[in-house]
């Protein structure tokens, strides 16, 4: 039977306070094995699905978040981290269910008509699940009618649009003049993103808020929708 190696860290013999921190660094490399493994040991000791997706999900990505968003992480690193935290979700997620635990919010995400890049979508799509947001991605080239059916199966409290393409980008637009057009603009939070995007147009448009990177959408996201329940309360 073979050794070990030596540097290989049994996590089952760290506290709980150790394997927590030690999962925000598994989140940080991206080992999706030992987030799995973490996620069971903490279920085990009696953690409900809840704390463990806050205090060892959400907080590991929160972390992995403002290195992105500094430039000490990239892409490749950021998506290797977000298919850890799926392998923690793929547990959690059904027993969140069982006990009725809410997301912070829902969010429908789409890259519009004409436009087929995904990567920028993905990783928003992530850095969000990562932040407690329930996440229906509704793909690329999407038309409007395909936003308002989403919306409209969905019921989101924030529609996300991406382009990577200038030629691409005014079509936020109509997806926004019909929402207007349809009395439903002020149902939904409206977040626009994309390589060629700034703020500037993100106001002209009439979207609520511009993001430049995925840790921004999420942090932006998470701010707007408890503004919003704010002023509701």
């Amino acid at each position: 039977m073979p050794e070990e190696p030596a540097d290989e860290l049994d996590l089952r013999g760290l506290d709980e306070q150790e394997l927590v921190e030690q999962m925000h660094e598994d989140l940080y490399d991206g080992r999706a094995d030992d987030i799995a493994e973490g996620t069971e040991i903490l279920l085990e000791r009696g953690w409900g699905p809840k704390r463990v997706l806050d205090e060892a999900l959400v907080e590991g990505m929160r972390i992995v978040g403002i290195d992105f968003r500094d430039g000490v992480l990239f892409v490749p690193e950021v998506l290797l981290a977000a298919n850890a935290m799926k392998a923690g979700m793929a547990l959690l997620r059904p027993l969140l269910a069982e006990t009725g635990a809410q997301p912070i919010g829902k969010v429908v995400i789409g890259t519009v008509k004409g436009d087929i890049h995904d990567i920028g979508k993905n990783l928003v799509a992530m850095m969000l699940e990562g932040a407690g947001f329930e996440v229906v991605d509704i793909g690329i080239n999407t038309d409007v009618d395909s936003y308002i059916a989403a919306l409209d199966e969905h019921r989101p409290d924030i529609l996300g649009m991406s382009a990577l393409l200038t030629t691409t980008m005014p079509y936020m637009k109509v997806v926004l003049d019909t929402l207007k057009e349809k009395g439903r603009r002020d149902e939904f939070i409206v977040l626009v993103g994309g390589a060629p995007l700034n703020e500037e147009f993100g106001e002209a448009i009439g979207a609520d808020a511009y993001c430049r990177d995925a840790a921004m959408a999420a942090e932006t996201a998470t701010r707007l929708i408890r503004e919003r329940r704010a002023v509701a309360s």
